[in-house]
């Protein structure tokens, strides 16, 4: 069974449509994997009975031209399953089960996938160690005591855990490349309008990204072929001719130019990041690519700025949490009490701070001062890039400035916390695609990931100089299976 686990997507594929392994298989040995696997705290809802159902089904009448025949596939639990339990992570949507399937999924369930269940999360995607949700924290599969990183902790977990082939997150300020990064998997966010997020649980809609979490380039491809596409419910959704991204997949950059920004050069960053980043200089130029060296002068703003505007369109998007429609309900003497006690009590701490920071910046006399200059120097950052874009084809940084941290040891210091996002949160304000690969170690052998930034909508070029880069790093992850029950 252990052996079905550690297979990549596109191998489980390949032995599916030659008929080696059954659909049934594959998702017993996963499921199996699974429940001995508790201790991770990953899953938020399983839904095993149903998918060994589904996969017997398929079994009984398979079709081998879909792109993910049989596979079972457990997914973030901020995508809203038809029937299926969907909380955000939050108590104040403990008890939502959606009548209706988030497009992303349904793209995934239309090309043969089986959903095994709902993953954890930080509560409504507000967080970069998983220590926010409603449900306690994810634990990183490569040490008990580390966090697997945030939003889309539950994701990288159960990923790097082999509990599931691949999985998908969202990305709203670095939420997959993070955790991905601290996790010692692969994780891409695509361009802004790429995929659907209708049924998405939103946190700030300007930013928020679905994207493919894999074991490496070639299942991501896969995946990110499978879930994007053009979507008119909803309306920031963006008809552009989409790739074959994984039959166009191929490892030959030469002569491509590949930036090197020096604001990514931040003060006391660890001298393993500095390092891993000249090793992956290294393998580009070896691969034939040309290094240009390039200036992001606004780079400096981007945290500042992502913490104006995130905030304010999540307090936006969360008024609708009030205990009227759907979610949990407090008991009040009257409305107004009923609505404060309801999102007193169903929003965690980390909420309800990012609700207060969001409702002040769009509060009479600070939305000019901070909200609008906050809009106006994203617009820079986008320009930068803009600029940027006209000398080179990609972008190299560090995804993250440290490999992955221990459980509890930023959870009193928000500031700490965020400053995780720093390489991350730019590309989410430009709205441009970013894949972050594990590409070394530090001095305790956890993970460390290489961040690859391109244009908007050129994720072939990214996912191509990824694969050739991947190549060289040969990476293989240090996990000991220390959590099997």
């Amino acid at each position: 069974m252990s052996e079905i686990t550690s297979l990549t997507l596109t191998e489980l594929v390949k032995n599916i449509k030659e008929k080696k392994l059954s659909s049934t298989e594959i998702t017993k040995a996963f499921v199996e994997r699974s429940q001995k696997s508790k201790e991770l705290n990953t899953y938020i809802t399983e839904d095993f009975s149903s998918a060994i159902e589904k996969a017997q089904k398929f079994d009984d009448k398979p079709n081998f031209d879909l792109k993910l025949p049989g596979i079972p596939i457990a997914v973030k639990d901020l995508f809203c399953t038809n029937g299926v339990r969907t909380t955000a992570g939050s108590k104040i949507l403990n008890n939502f089960i959606p009548t209706y399937e988030s497009t992303v999924t349904q793209n995934i369930w239309q090309q043969g996938a089986i959903l095994l269940g709902k993953l954890n999360c930080d509560e409504f995607a507000m967080g970069s160690s998983n220590e926010t949700s409603f449900f306690g924290n994810v634990q990183n599969p490569i040490d008990k005591n580390l966090v697997p990183g945030g939003s889309s902790g539950g994701s990288a977990s159960a990923l790097a855990a082999n509990l599931t082939p691949v999985t998908i997150g969202t990305d709203t300020g670095g939420s997959i490349r993070q955790p991905a990064s601290f996790t010692g998997t692969v994780g891409l966010k695509p361009t802004y309008g790429s995929c659907s997020r209708y049924g998405i649980v939103a946190f700030a809609s300007s930013l928020d990204q679905a994207g493919p979490m894999s074991k490496n380039v070639k299942d991501c491809a896969l995946l990110l072929e499978v879930m994007s596409s053009y979507d008119k419910k909803d309306s920031t959704s963006i008809d552009f001719n989409r790739s074959k991204y994984s039959l166009e997949l191929n490892n030959n950059i030469k002569g491509k130019k590949i930036g090197i920004p020096k604001e990514y050069r931040v003060d006391d960053m660890p001298i393993e990041i500095e390092e891993l980043w000249k090793k992956g200089i290294e393998h580009v130029k070896e691969c034939g690519a040309e290094l240009v060296d390039i200036s992001l002068p606004h780079t400096n703003y981007a945290l500042p700025t992502y913490y104006i505007v995130a905030p304010a369109e999540a307090s936006s998007n969360l008024a609708r949490y009030d205990g009227v429609k759907y979610g949990f309900r407090s008991h009040g003497e009257n409305l107004i009490d009923m609505y404060e006690k309801t999102r007193s009590e169903g929003f965690g701490d980390e909420v309800k701070r990012r609700i207060m920071i969001g409702t002040y910046v769009l509060s009479s006399g600070y939305y000019d001062a901070y909200y609008l200059k906050a809009q106006k120097v994203r617009r820079l950052i986008k320009n930068d890039f803009d600029v940027v874009f006209n000398q080179v084809e990609a972008i190299l940084t560090p995804s993250t400035p440290s490999s992955a941290f221990k459980i509890g040891e930023k959870t009193n210091d928000p500031i700490s916390m965020y400053l995780n996002d720093i390489f991350t949160v730019p590309i989410n304000l430009a709205g441009l695609p970013g894949i972050s690969i594990p590409a070394g170690f530090d001095k305790n052998d956890y993970p460390l990931g290489l961040q690859i930034i391109g244009k908007a909508f050129d994720e072939q070029n990214i996912l191509n100089i990824a694969y050739s880069i991947e190549e060289k790093i040969n990476f293989k992850n240090k996990i000991t299976d220390w959590w099997i029950k």
